[in-house]
């Protein structure tokens, strides 16, 4: 691939780096990552990405901007308030870098859309907020064989794991089941700190670019937590379920 001279500037700083070079830069312009939830966690996620030069960035989000998502959700602004978040996102992705192509799918996952949304990406970032679309998430990425990085947060917490087909445990074989409804936390009622997301996030959109690239070690096989009130990161080891209903052997 021949880069034009306001691509050798752009990407000038990751150019340079050996793990990534023009080898590296090329596969992520010939890239497709999907993210699913453009708020707190999406936000970091898609801005990092396209700053990066991932060639196809899809988002998928129903929801429209309110003010209250202004506090952590930094891909939006007052100006876009009561405009779709994928709408509102892809202006701020495509002004951001005209190389990347951004595909608004305007939907919410469920289990008729989840395995044609996935099907066109090589990595799939998961940035919702509800314990049912996580679930699903997985278990779609794992019955269609996608590379997924998990990211969930609350409070001053957050987490991320990353599960590749074959190479380490699934989002089921670490929490097999949805918690209950009534027991389980929820921002709206616990809160959030903006800043939270934007650490995960920055966390899930360097998975992408390593799985994309090549480079490093993928979080396969462990979970990362962080605590933003100690500035402790503290990881995990996860092991695959055999009888993971998602991908266990039966």
């Amino acid at each position: 691939m021949v880069f034009s001279e306001d691509q050798k500037k752009r990407y000038s700083r990751q150019l340079v780096i050996p793990e990534i070079g023009p080898a590296g830069q090329e596969k992520l312009l010939r890239s497709k990552v999907l993210i699913i939830g453009t708020g707190g966690l999406g936000s970091p996620v898609a801005l990092y990405l396209a700053a990066a030069g991932v060639g196809t960035v899809g988002l998928v989000d129903k929801d429209a901007v309110d003010l209250s998502n202004l506090q952590r959700q930094i891909l939006h602004s007052t100006e876009t308030l009561g405009v779709a978040k994928v709408e509102s996102a892809a202006g701020r992705l495509r002004a951001l870098n005209p190389d990347v192509q951004v595909i608004c799918h305007p939907v919410f996952v469920d289990e008729s859309n989840i395995d044609r949304l996935i099907a066109p990406y090589d990595f799939v970032v998961e940035c919702t907020d509800s314990f049912d679309a996580k679930y699903l998430v997985n278990d779609a990425c794992v019955r269609g064989g996608k590379a997924f990085c998990h990211g969930a947060v609350i409070r001053f917490f957050g987490q991320i794991m990353t599960y590749v087909p074959g190479k380490g445990p699934c989002y089921r074989c670490a929490f097999r089941q949805p918690p209950d409804p009534e027991k389980a936390p929820d921002a709206k009622k616990l809160g959030v700190i903006g800043a939270v997301p934007g650490v995960i996030g920055c966390l899930q959109a360097m998975e992408a670019i390593k799985f994309l690239t090549g480079a490093g070690e993928l979080l396969t096989g462990k979970l990362l937590s962080f605590d933003a009130l100690t500035m402790d990161f503290e990881t995990i080891e996860l092991q695959p379920d055999p009888n993971c209903p998602a991908c266990g052997k039966e």
